[in-house]
């Protein structure tokens, strides 16, 4: 059931992410051009998911399980460090220079397009050094 539901999320947030132009880089860049020809129209959708996602996390905070009946699991951290920033930083700086997030640029992918798996390729590059430094640094911090 669990894979059903996953496969079903998935698809409606793909198919919202086609709809509403968020696949589409120069659309993008055009929301995240404010000094130039600045196109406002991915505010709303922003907005929308906004909406969405604080109606939800409100309704799972009731809850003690998911849907599939795997164990709630929420994030319980407040805390704006230096990671989390910096995470920001760098996300922002990618997403204003390819004008792909993860989501939409794995949406695009299926589609073909060469734009998005440079982006993927260079996102899971990412990811593995992220990975790699992160491992480094919690072994230099674990007690011996």
């Amino acid at each position: 059931m669990g894979a059903l539901i996953a496969f079903v999320s998935g698809l409606v947030f793909g198919l919202g992410l086609l709809a509403s132009g968020m696949t589409d880089p120069a659309k993008v860049k055009g929301f995240l051009d404010v000094a130039g020809a600045w196109d406002p129209s991915l505010a709303l959708v922003m907005g929308g998911a906004i909406a969405v996602g604080l109606v939800a996390f409100a309704l799972a905070r009731r809850r003690t399980t998911a849907w599939s009946g795997a164990p709630m699991a929420l994030p319980v951290s407040t805390a704006i460090d230096a990671p989390l920033v910096a995470g920001g930083v760098l996300f922002g700086i990618g997403w204003g220079i390819a004008g792909f997030c993860p989501g939409p640029a794995l949406v695009a992918l299926a589609s073909g397009s060469g734009a998005a798996l440079m982006f993927t390729l260079a996102m899971l590059v990412g990811m593995l050094l992220h990975d790699n430094v992160w491992a480094r640094r919690q072994r230099k911090v674990a007690p011996a």
